[in-house]
């Protein structure tokens, strides 16, 4: 018996006076205590479904076109129409009956109340528990998803919480009043893959134990494997295909489903070139299926003959025993001062030419010794050399020569672009500071040249970041550290918010651009995968230490180390 049915549901978003077909004629079923995984890339209609059902989006910027979204409450044993309910009927459903887990965290908890306080306003809303109960019963739920130290968490604010633990909090708020259907929208996204392994078998647990129906929305495949019983795949609007989990990963039947499979980096082998969904798109648009290009391997003694002509040279950037520490908060006003090492003791050799994969959980320090490395933060102990040259003690105005060769690529594209200048101006600004090129036409042209290169086209000189989606502000951001020529560039979680489609995409262009200007990477991650296929050597991080490094297919399949089994062990595969 189904809990939810979409029916035949369309839907038109407005934006600038204009409407906008997003849903079109979408069925999905979910059935009473089972998962339901939807996925597809950014765009597709995943997230705007979910608040649909919630009726979370503006009625005055949504307009229903045909259709039915119809909830089959287990408590008034008929079925109720979620479009047609008031606004006060509607306050009746949504946390008590249909509950939702939001994509960040961060931003969906209230920053200036308390964790415990925004619980308890729930349960306070939907159930007859006086203040005590209600506190109580919020207790018993951290204890339930697994939170240290319940008490302490209840009167923390967000901002003092991992994003592990935030998560933790929003399935616990979702579970407050013990709803029918839980919806949990990319809950999983950007956090560690062991942080994301420990809330999917949350997910798991709570939903044998409240018997709940679960929609669970995600660009990840793997994930959907590991939790879903079904799925829907959405493409442009349009669910392309529903069926079981396995049926649909095993046997795909529509190109963009089997182009979503294809692009996740395999563990199996390392191709030159990952595929894109695109090429599986355009190969079922041209009605020729050999149209799909040949994806050729790397071979393991082509991987060994480069490595050994890579690591016969000298060094070009080496760290010291470096170290970076930071104080914590003091309990009490005459307590002892106590620290905290982000890194503690690192020696590292990088060659030039390659690619140094950095991995770990999140805190191990692997921001924090790319940022070190560049001394956007100081190091409290340890030199730092590139290319024979100590970088550790110079002074601010001859470090600036050397930032021309050093460049850092940001996990966030968004808030690491300035959103009151143009494209143009953010890739023309740090040649104009280096006296790179003769004059204004010259950078111009250079930084149109860039923006090609990366796939994007001539007109967006002029355009703000504003106007890009997440995968094309990721591509500004390359063109950007490419702008002053650079030989090293530090890639921090550059790819982890992005769609595994434009995920393939940037890694390509990575490896393409790798060869053509002759770059060396560090490549930051906590998607061992990710880092697998596109590092030389990889170094795993664990509390501000290098606890194993290696070859990269190596470390993968030969873990010395309980740590680095672990994080193997959490890789979401399908």
């Amino acid at each position: 018996m189904n809990i939810l049915e979409i029916n035949n549901f369309s839907l038109d978003l407005r934006n600038d006076e204009q409407w906008h077909h997003i849903l079109h004629h979408i069925t999905i079923e979910v059935p009473r205590g089972k998962t339901v995984g939807i996925v597809g890339e950014s765009g597709s209609g995943k997230s705007v479904t979910a608040l649909s059902v919630m009726r979370l989006l503006s009625a005055k910027g949504m307009r229903v076109g045909e259709g039915s979204i119809t909830f089959y409450d287990a408590k008034k044993e008929q079925p109720v129409d979620l479009l047609s309910l008031s606004d006060k009927e509607l306050r009746k459903v949504r946390g008590a009956r249909i509950a939702m887990i939001f994509q960040e965290p961060m931003t969906s908890l209230n920053p200036v109340i308390r964790c415990g306080d925004q619980i308890m306003e729930a349960l306070q809303l939907h159930t007859t528990l006086t203040k005590a109960e209600a506190k109580e019963r919020v207790l018993e739920l951290f204890r339930e998803v697994m939170l240290p130290r319940p008490e302490k968490i209840f009167s923390a604010y967000p901002h003092e919480l991992s994003g592990g633990q935030k998560q933790r909090v929003m399935i616990a708020m979702a579970l407050s009043c013990e709803p029918d259907i839980l919806i949990a929208d990319e809950p999983t996204t950007a956090l560690d893959v062991t942080v994301q392994k420990g809330i999917l078998e949350l997910i798991k647990k709570m939903q044998k134990k409240y018997d709940l129906s679960v929609i669970f929305i995600t660009h990840d495949l793997g994930v959907v494997a590991q939790i879903a019983d079904e799925v829907a795949v959405l493409f442009h609007g349009d669910v392309v295909e529903h069926g079981p989990v396995m049926e649909i990963f095993n046997h795909p039947k529509h190109p963009y489903t089997q182009g979503l499979i294809a692009c996740r980096p395999p563990l199996d082998h390392r191709p030159r070139r990952l595929p894109t969904v695109s090429d599986y798109v355009n190969a079922a648009e041209d009605a020729r299926p050999d149209t799909l290009p040949a994806f050729a391997d790397i071979s393991e003694a082509e991987r060994a003959e480069r490595h050994r002509q890579l690591y016969q040279g000298e060094p070009l950037i080496r760290l010291e025993h470096l170290s970076k520490r930071y104080a914590l908060r003091k309990e009490k006003l005459f307590a002892k001062r106590e620290y905290v090492y982000a890194l503690k003791d690192v020696s590292l050799d990088i060659y030039e030419g390659e690619t140094l994969g950095l991995v770990g959980e999140s805190g191990c320090g692997k921001t924090t010794l790319g940022r070190t490395l560049l001394r956007l933060i100081e190091p409290d102990e340890g030199r730092i050399f590139y290319r024979g040259t100590e970088l550790t003690n110079l002074p601010q105005r001859k470090m600036r020569h050397y930032r021309k060769d050093l460049q850092i690529i940001l996990q966030d594209p968004y808030s690491s672009l300035n959103q009151r200048l143009t494209v143009g101006d953010m890739i023309t600004e740090p040649m104009t500071f280096h006296h790179l090129y003769a004059n204004n036409k010259e950078r111009r042209d250079r930084a149109i040249e860039l923006l090609q290169r990366v796939g994007l086209e001539p007109d967006h000189f002029y355009r703000y970041p504003h106007e890009f989606s997440g995968g094309q502000r990721q591509r500004i951001s390359i063109a950007r550290a490419l702008a002053v020529n650079p030989r090293f560039i530090i890639c921090d979680e550059s790819v982890s918010a992005l769609d595994v489609s434009v995920q393939a995409q940037v890694l390509n262009l990575l490896n393409e651009l790798k060869q053509e200007f002759k770059l060396t990477y560090i490549f930051i991650s906590h998607d061992l995968s990710v880092v697998k296929y596109m590092s030389d050597r990889m170094a795993v991080m664990q509390f501000g230490e290098i606890v194993e490094m290696g070859e990269a297919d190596s470390i993968y399949h030969h873990p010395q180390t309980e740590y680095t089994q672990t994080l193997i062990d959490s890789i979401p595969t399908i």
